[in-house]
């Protein structure tokens, strides 16, 4: 087996999905990056979920806004719903596990939140449920998706934002979700404190 030949092939296939995002993805970015602005400005806060992976970079995100990204600033409001053990395993033995996220989106989310939901085919189910939540809470969604955007495409409304990475290999998309990730907290930090690095 050629482990060396493997390592560059993930390098460059990786390298060839930032380029193809690059040409579809900017607009869909800068327009979720100036939708959490508004958000936040308006006393807001972010919301953000996802399963495996996803649910990884949902937390980075939350850490990124409430600690700091690349400059000192004061924390911003945001909250994993991925992180309450407690939480999550009582909605799943209570009800099901299809809820565990739309549950407290109903409880936390208002109207002047942004939900991130985050899932690389677009049809997990809790996602799916997640995104009906935020809706019935009057809350806009972003969605970070691959491989078509699955059902979540579906359900996205008109104030809603579609990030979806053109590719079908869950890696890449990965890999992709955690670079718009960092663009968005680049944007909002640049909107809402000038993006000065220190």
């Amino acid at each position: 087996m050629d482990t060396e030949l493997r390592i560059r092939d993930h390098f460059l296939d990786s390298i060839e999905a930032k380029r193809y995002a690059l040409e579809e993805l900017v607009a869909p970015i800068q327009h979720a990056g100036n939708c959490v602005a508004r958000s936040l400005v308006s006393d807001g806060k972010i919301l953000s979920c996802g399963n495996g992976g996803s649910a990884g970079d949902a937390q980075h995100f939350s850490a990124e806004l409430l600690n700091r990204f690349e400059i000192e600033r004061p924390g911003l409001p945001a909250i994993a719903l991925t992180t309450d053990s407690s939480t999550l395993t009582a909605i799943a033995n209570d009800y099901q596990y299809d809820e565990i996220f739309y549950k407290q989106i109903l409880a936390l989310g208002n109207t002047q939140d942004v939900l991130l939901a985050i899932s690389t085919s677009g049809n997990s189910a809790n996602i799916v449920k997640a995104v009906h939540a935020a809706h019935e809470r009057d809350m806009t969604v972003i969605s970070l998706t691959g491989k078509g955007g699955g059902k979540l495409a579906e359900l996205l409304k008109d104030d809603d934002i579609e990030i979806r990475v053109p590719s079908e290999r869950t890696a890449r998309i990965q890999e992709v979700h955690l670079l718009v990730i960092h663009c968005l907290c680049d944007i909002i930090d640049a909107i809402l404190f000038g993006g000065v690095e220190t």
